[in-house]
């Protein structure tokens, strides 16, 4: 019985473990950048000052009305099925997507 117990004690730890990396993984990002048109008609990206290109999603903020500005965006990751491949127009993917919960313009251009 307590063989029983000892593996369930560790089955849950080790699913509770999971949970802890998946929470940590999924804390918000702040990107500085020029706001562009993303590859997708409701799609925005971002590029940092390291070359990292984010695409941006989300309703809350509003996006559009900022593109070609220099802004400061927060958001957290979200996952894509199929991340840095080309997509029919022939531009390459983003790397990361982001879920945008805040936006802040920095210049109404860019650098």
């Amino acid at each position: 019985m307590s063989r029983i117990f000892t593996t369930l004690t560790l089955l849950g730890l080790s699913a509770a473990s999971g949970l802890v990396c998946f929470a940590q993984s999924a804390q918000p990002v702040t990107v500085t950048g020029c706001l562009t048109q993303g590859d997708e008609k409701n799609e925005y990206a971002i590029k940092d000052s390291s070359g990292k290109t984010y695409g941006l999603v989300g309703t809350k903020v509003d996006m559009k009305s900022h593109l070609n500005h220099e802004v400061t965006i927060t958001g957290t990751p979200v996952r894509e099925n199929e991340k840095n491949e080309k997509n029919d127009t022939g531009k390459a993917e983003e790397s990361d997507h982001l879920s945008v919960t805040k936006l802040t313009m920095v210049s109404p251009t860019c650098k």
